[in-house]
């Protein structure tokens, strides 16, 4: 059974900094791209980052020079940086592996 697990989301105020992690399990993880996506309220589901099983990444121009991914294929973890944090970026945050997808965190950013 294929579970991914995020972690690392909470509340910060403006220009703040989180880190979220996904953990998977029972999936080898590194013959897929891994990727965080975001859901605000009224909202679709859009991407934030991706980055593939090359190495490559790929961000929405929203968060670029702000957020950085990253995977550890041995850890089956992808993590997300978030630095400079807006109000914007509030949105609960989605970690997808192939067809997979987590239960979400909630990052909120207020003051």
């Amino acid at each position: 059974q294929v579970q991914l697990v995020e972690s690392g989301g909470g509340s910060v105020e403006p220009g703040g900094s989180l880190r979220l992690s996904c953990k998977a399990s029972g999936i080898l993880v590194s013959i897929y791209d891994m990727g965080w996506y975001r859901q605000a309220p009224g909202n679709q589901r859009e991407l934030v980052a991706k980055i593939t099983i090359g190495g490559s990444t790929n961000y929405a121009d929203s968060v670029k020079g702000r957020f950085t991914i990253s995977r550890d294929n041995a850890k089956k973890t992808a993590d997300l940086q978030m630095n400079n944090l807006k109000a914007e970026d509030t949105a609960v945050y989605y970690c997808n592996v192939g067809y997979n997808w987590g239960q979400g965190t909630q990052v909120t950013v207020s003051s």
